[in-house]
């Protein structure tokens, strides 16, 4: 891999890693040291994954006018003046505020992220943006296992860990980025719209297959929900419950580069690779569904896992392949909206069809979903005359 890209890597794993002191506790924070109810809470999460999904799709339009570095930089600055705020200030309602403020901050950066990662290593195709997939996970597990270990100990402490993380990665994209040279959007102007026919049909293209990829988001997210409080409903405790986070974690870090191997060797195509995802997706909430012991939900998620290793990674892969030069990252942006999209709406969705119907109702809303997404798997890019073979620069979609 270029060193550009174990840039992109560190700097992911740092920002992850940040992010994480605080997201898994956010819940518990706001109802038990600021006193308000879940529903409060929940409504405060929404909003922060709203004001990501803002600034996916700013970041990502950012990325094409002005570059990464610039963009990252931005991204990073109003994060960073947001968690400086939430140090000194974390009480009702400024706590609300900043977290808007983060929402939008961090979900300019990702796009970039993603879309620099692809610019920088062409020739990896998926294989770049596998290496961003397992090092956003390792900054997951990261900062889960540390943010709980600082709360233990202090949970105003989280809000400095987590501007210090963000100190960190200012000073390694601000030394690290600026030399990583990506085509900007104005070099591309010409040919975009010299294509404008070409590059609208792969704008559909994206934009249908983002449609089942929100699906399998929204499904996905009963896991950290409806699934997680079902757990709780038949004595499964709040420790095994964690342990199966930790092992997903665990899987996907080691696990990805094996997939990789596997693919490489069988040269599986995207399209194949989403649907072959999808399908392990459907048979782990069939096994989640009929389970009533850790065991079950333990295998449930090791399934679970291996689908997203799957899907998550090749959605980016194929954006870029589809986004004509220089709006890689208006591509990007629109896949971690989306990504972002699915988990705002995920919850209410989920806890509604709990509260109005049953666990079982949910199950079978669930699949009916991933059956959908297939479809759109299978159908969004006929409408495509270019095909794209596997090992070329831009990958087989």
């Amino acid at each position: 891999m270029p060193r550009a890209l174990w840039l992109l890597i560190i700097g992911m794993i740092v920002n992850v890693t940040g992010s994480s002191f605080l997201w898994p506790l956010n819940t518990i924070y706001i109802h038990d040291h600021l006193g308000k109810s879940l529903s409060v809470a929940g409504i405060v999460l929404m909003l922060n994954s709203a004001a990501s999904v803002i600034g996916n799709l700013y970041g990502g339009n950012l990325f094409d006018k002005i570059g990464g570095y610039k963009s990252i930089i931005l991204g990073i600055s109003i994060t960073l003046a947001a968690l400086v705020g939430l140090t000194f200030w974390h009480g009702w309602p400024e706590y609300i505020v900043f977290q808007v403020i983060i929402g939008f901050g961090t979900g300019i950066i990702f796009p970039s992220m993603y879309a620099m990662a692809g610019s920088v290593w062409k020739e990896g195709g998926r294989k770049a943006f596998n290496a961003i997939y397992v090092a956003q996970n390792l900054g997951v597990a990261l900062g889960a296992s540390l943010g709980g270990i600082v709360a233990a100990y202090s949970f105003q402490l989280i809000f400095l860990a987590n501007t210090v993380m963000y100190i960190v990665f200012i000073f390694i994209a601000v030394f690290g980025y600026k030399g990583i040279l990506v085509d900007s959007g104005k070099q591309a102007s010409v040919e975009i719209n010299g294509t404008t026919d070409k590059s609208r049909k792969k704008l559909y293209a994206l934009l249908i297959l983002c449609t089942g990829y929100l699906l399998c988001w929204v499904a996905y997210v009963q896991w950290q929900t409806t699934i997680a409080s079902y757990t709780q409903e038949i004595n499964i405790s709040l420790t095994q419950y964690s342990l199966l986070w930790s092992i997903n974690g665990a899987l996907i870090v080691v696990g990805q580069p094996l997939l990789n191997g596997v693919l490489k060797r069988f040269t599986v195509s995207l399209k194949l690779q989403m649907i072959i995802g999808i399908g392990i997706f459907i048979v782990s909430f069939l096994v989640a569904g009929k389970a009533t012991l850790f065991s079950g939900f333990l295998v449930g998620m090791i399934i679970l896992t291996i689908g997203e290793m799957f899907i998550w990674p090749a959605v980016p892969t194929v954006a870029f392949n589809l986004a004509p030069k220089g709006r890689e990252g208006f591509y990007q942006g629109i896949v971690n909206s989306t990504a972002t999209g699915g988990r705002m709406v995920g919850p209410i969705m989920g806890g509604l069809l709990v509260d109005m119907y049953s666990m079982s109702a949910l199950f079978i809303v669930l699949i009916a979903l991933f059956l959908i997404a297939i479809i759109t798997t299978l159908v969004y890019d006929r409408s495509l005359k270019t095909k794209m073979v596997s090992g070329t620069v831009r990958g087989q979609i």
